[in-house]
């Protein structure tokens, strides 16, 4: 809140296109990194991966393989080393009562996606 012109350009500058473009490129190297780089914990009918450089950079919407296994699934990064801070928010707000019928794999769904019975 420098209250000068040079404020009102570095914080157009710095929280309006330098902002959008970090968002805009994590967001669409979600649907492209993330079906090149990664690993494949699950089968799915696609080449999707988890990545985890852009699963922490998309807060959780890059444990790609995941979300194409188990796409009905709040959370994405079922390990406990997994970040998904997408899901915390969508827990919070069950805990809140402000999100309801909240879905997460079973362990026994989570094998047979994984082709272990």
């Amino acid at each position: 809140m420098t209250r000068t012109w040079a404020g009102v350009w570095t914080g157009l500058i710095w929280g309006g296109l330098v902002r959008i473009f970090l968002v805009h490129h994590v967001t669409w190297s979600v649907n492209s990194a993330c079906h090149l780089w990664g690993l494949r914990p699950y089968r799915s009918d696609d080449e999707s991966r988890n990545n985890a450089l852009f699963g922490v950079l998309a807060t959780g919407e890059a444990w790609h393989n995941t979300h194409h296994a188990v796409p009905t699934s709040a959370r994405h990064g079922l390990r406990w080393r997994q970040i998904d801070v997408s899901y915390w928010v969508i827990w919070m707000l069950a805990r809140l009562g402000l999100a309801w019928d909240v879905k997460l794999p079973t362990v026994q769904g989570q094998r047979q996606r994984r082709g272990i019975t």
